[in-house]
């Protein structure tokens, strides 16, 4: 999508600063959950987004290297894999998403969130299901959370390279699990994950 929505156009019509969130890592067993908020301006106009998880590596990668070399701003917030075993993982995701606006400068903003709860800021809060599909500013804070996270996975994959993080990317599929069940869990492996 190039186009903002209907309700980003509205909201910024009305002066209001318009920051989408989303994050990328909740249904992973290792490492952290990483957010982004994401303030939609003028500068990110031309640019294709979408959400990130339909995107090819190869779109993402271009659509994040326009995102970050625009004039828009954005953070990002991390709940390390400890704080979602302490405090669960929406708990945390929630946690993430607040560290994120919290760096942000802005006053008066309407916060949109992907899914369908909300965080607990100062600001007007609106979810939205899907958002990562409808709204360009939620969907240009998915590009930028995933590649971070992937990132970060891809750091980890070099210190522990017996679980093939650089491409599960941390999530549970068969061979991963298998590779826990052969090497035992890594550091940053979530404890609060159930081999089964």
């Amino acid at each position: 999508m190039k186009e903002p929505h209907l309700i980003e156009i509205e909201l910024l019509k009305s002066g209001k600063p318009v920051i989408g969130i989303d994050e990328v890592g909740r249904g992973s067993i290792v490492g952290p959950v990483v957010a982004c908020a994401f303030i939609l301006d003028l500068s990110s106009k031309d640019i294709e987004v979408n959400d990130s998880k339909v995107l090819s590596k190869k779109k993402r990668a271009y659509a994040f290297a326009q995102l970050i070399n625009c004039e828009s701003i954005f953070t990002l917030g991390y709940a390390s894999h400890k704080e979602i075993d302490e405090i669960n993982i929406l708990n945390a995701t929630k946690l993430a998403m607040k560290r994120a606006v919290k760096k942000l400068d802005t006053r008066n903003a309407t916060l949109l969130i992907d899914g369908d709860k909300k965080i607990g800021t100062e600001f007007e809060e609106i979810c939205v299901i899907k958002g990562d599909q409808k709204c360009k500013s939620i969907a240009s804070a998915s590009i930028i959370a995933k590649i971070t996270r992937d990132f970060i996975l891809e750091k980890i994959s070099q210190i522990y390279p017996y679980y093939n993080l650089q491409n599960n990317k941390g999530y549970g599929t068969k061979e991963h699990i298998a590779l826990i069940k052969k090497f035992g869990p890594s550091p940053f492996h979530r404890t609060t994950f159930k081999i089964r």
